[in-house]
């Protein structure tokens, strides 16, 4: 992704002309170092504004401006180790989970089946603990076609 030049550009710009309006301001304090006030600065920043020779001129070049830092892609998070690999097949109006928790942990899993008739019940399965380094099957169907099945973890 390529950084935009013209914020960058506009910043600049905008702070080489604030820059422009303060520098008569600056000189028109007294020498003694305090500031005027009211109408008094007024009269003495009206002669250094009509004197453009006084103020040297800001020369910028705009290849010399840095361009805006790349943004930083967020690391990606630790993989956590919890969670049983499954597969889900459905074969007509069944459908199959077979699972294996190559994990640590515990891991309590259940069978989500969502059905394709509107009249046909979707079924969610009771929790079904599966320990370390265990294998098991969860099955559950429908009456007609299946539209989605999935298996939700949960630690106990």
């Amino acid at each position: 992704m390529r950084a935009r030049r013209s914020r960058a550009v506009s910043l600049l710009v905008t702070s080489v002309v604030l820059t422009g309006f303060l520098i008569p301001g600056a000189d028109a304090q007294p020498e003694g170092g305090e500031a005027l006030s009211g109408r008094e600065a007024v009269a003495v920043v009206e002669p250094a504004v009509a004197e453009p020779a006084a103020v040297e001129p800001a020369a910028v070049d705009l290849d010399e401006i840095p361009a805006e830092p790349p943004v930083r892609p967020r690391p990606p998070a630790e993989r956590e180790l919890f969670g049983a690999d499954c597969e889900t097949v459905i074969e007509g109006s069944q459908v199959t989970a077979a699972c294996q928790n190559g994990y640590p942990e515990t891991d309590l899993l259940r069978l989500h089946v969502e059905c394709d008739r509107w009249w046909d019940v979707d079924a969610d399965s009771a929790a079904v603990a599966l320990a370390p380094a265990g294998r098991i099957e969860l099955t559950s169907r429908c009456w007609k076609e299946v539209r989605t099945a999935w298996v939700t973890h949960q630690r106990p």
